[in-house]
């Protein structure tokens, strides 16, 4: 997994990814535990967290996504984008129409 070097410096938190599987995570865990405690602090302000509860949440969060991304890059693949695959929002909202998540 390599980032390109202008993404990388513009968004430090978005990958590119380059057709492989690998078992990193692709958020950083200080960034994902400050959304974590940002929207806890919504609901409750004396939250405490265990870091194993919140490396669970980014593992199972992440693996929702590349599911999602995967489904979306599919619906790309069928509107038949095929010199440059870019997922796109109407593919997002469809993958989740088809997976039953969105009406």
């Amino acid at each position: 997994m390599e980032a390109e070097s202008a993404d990388s410096q513009k968004f430090p938190n978005i990958i590119r990814l380059q057709h492989e599987t690998t078992t990193e995570l692709f958020i950083r865990k200080l960034s994902f535990q400050g959304l974590i405690r940002e929207i806890a602090h919504d609901f409750k302000t004396d939250l405490k967290f265990q870091l194993s509860a919140i490396g669970a949440l980014q593992e199972t969060s992440e693996a929702y996504l590349v599911g999602l991304f995967e489904d979306t890059n599919l619906a790309a693949v069928h509107a038949k984008r095929t010199k440059r695959i870019t997922i796109q929002p109407k593919g997002i909202q469809l993958a989740l129409r088809l997976r039953g998540e969105r009406s």
